[in-house]
């Protein structure tokens, strides 16, 4: 896990939702659903907060927000920054398959935006949708971010003609997986999934799923067509992505996708 740390330490996630129209997409995307989902007044932990941008967004919508990361450098962000204390923000660094820190059913909601897809082993996997699992309460909702399959050798290889390789499209599609030490690895230790096996993962840990949509769709391949956008034509973009982002043939052609379930 030491490699996936070292990869958010060197990078700046703080800008990754703002620094083009195409990234805004799975933000506004996310927090429509998110005020459409989450009941007011809820206990949330966010156990892979990044450097805040949903806990701060939760937080003005009137939540009381938990926030964890395995980067240092993302904790101290949070901190950092003014909210954090006007919101009372509790904060810590946490590897999110552990969440020992906290008692069995201490939250109504839990976010796990980002663990999912950097445990390469099902082992972790699992240990972390556990412990996830453990400290939501019953009735509540675990959100849980993955990015599909076989959206991401079109992604790579478009964006780099490094990476248009044989073997590695071979290896992604057929174990999902993606090692630090790999000849062509493009980021770090990361784990590709589908949405037939984030509902199977989701139904065999008796979560009744109550939505399952795709985050930003095509628009990080189109990036260079949605920053030439005005606010307005953006603005239709975004209301036609939102109007389709749970249709079945999106979920799979999606940069990011979410699903939420409920704990029965």
């Amino acid at each position: 896990m030491n490699y996936v740390v070292e990869s958010y330490e060197n990078y700046r996630e703080e800008d990754r939702l703002t620094t083009n129209q195409a990234r805004r997409i799975e933000f506004i995307t996310t927090t429509r659903v998110f005020d459409e989902v989450i009941p007011s007044g809820c206990k949330i932990l966010d156990c892979a907060a990044g450097t805040g941008i949903y806990v701060f967004w939760l937080a003005d919508q009137g939540h009381d927000v938990t926030a964890t990361d395995i980067t240092p450098r993302h904790i101290e962000l949070i901190n950092q920054n003014p909210a954090a204390l006007r919101y009372e923000i509790k904060t810590a660094v946490m590897d999110a398959t552990d969440l020992s820190l906290f008692e069995d059913g201490a939250f109504d909601v839990v976010l796990n935006m980002g663990p999912f897809y950097h445990l390469i082993t099902r082992e972790q996997r699992e240990k972390c949708l556990s412990e996830c699992l453990r400290v939501l309460k019953k009735g509540g909702l675990l959100v849980t971010a993955y990015i599909p399959r076989y959206f991401v050798f079109q992604y790579v290889a478009m964006n780099d003609k490094n990476y248009l390789d044989a073997a590695l499209a071979k290896q992604l599609v057929e174990t999902g997986v993606l090692r630090h030490d790999d000849e062509k690895c493009f980021w770090t230790d990361t784990y590709y999934s589908s949405k037939e096996e984030m509902e199977a993962v989701y139904q065999r840990h008796n979560l009744r799923i109550t939505d399952h949509f795709a985050q930003d769709g095509l628009a990080p391949l189109l990036s260079h067509k949605v920053d030439g956008w005005d606010e307005d034509q953006f603005k239709i973009w975004c209301d036609y992505h939102y109007s389709i982002c749970r249709e079945q043939s999106i979920l799979g052609a999606s940069n990011h996708v979410i699903i939420i379930g409920e704990k029965i």
